[in-house]
């Protein structure tokens, strides 16, 4: 019997994906438990709406993300801390404090997590932050850390 899965089955099958699988198998576990329909046209065309969707949202997201990092390659976060002999920092400058400034100062509301910060910058100067905007997209942001 030819199956849609609604679900991940393990083994056998992902989300959206079209199978045939045995006739008792499909009726008395995957339909049974709500893991997938049978494929009729009308459940195929229904999955076909939906990928459609699915794509078109995901290229819009792309558009967004690849907006964002023109503007983001732009602009240079200022932040300021204490500093003492050579120029490092007493303490560090971590990826939540940048991300609090970027909102704060350009309006730009971006997760701490996004940043590729191996580690907290601890001195004042020009640092180049790769931030991940989406899986196909990575803008750089321009750090600048003055003494205050």
């Amino acid at each position: 019997m030819k199956v849609i899965f609604l679900k991940d089955v393990k083994g056998k099958g992902k989300k959206g994906e079209t199978k045939n699988v045995a006739d008792g198998y499909a009726n008395n576990f995957l339909i049974k438990n709500g893991y997938a329909v049978e494929a009729s046209n009308a459940a195929l065309s229904t999955l076909s709406a939906q990928k459609k969707k699915e794509d078109k949202l995901a290229a819009e997201e792309l558009a967004e993300a690849k907006a964002l990092k023109e503007k983001m390659e732009k602009l240079t976060v200022e932040l300021k801390a204490k500093s003492g002999e050579g120029g490092r920092l007493f303490g560090s400058i971590t990826s939540k404090q940048i991300a609090q400034t970027l909102e704060k100062t350009h309006g730009i509301k971006i997760d701490k997590r996004k940043m590729d910060l191996p580690e907290a910058i601890r001195a004042l100067g020009h640092t180049k932050v790769p931030v991940k905007l989406h899986h196909e997209v990575t803008a750089t942001l321009d750090v600048h850390v003055s003494e205050e």
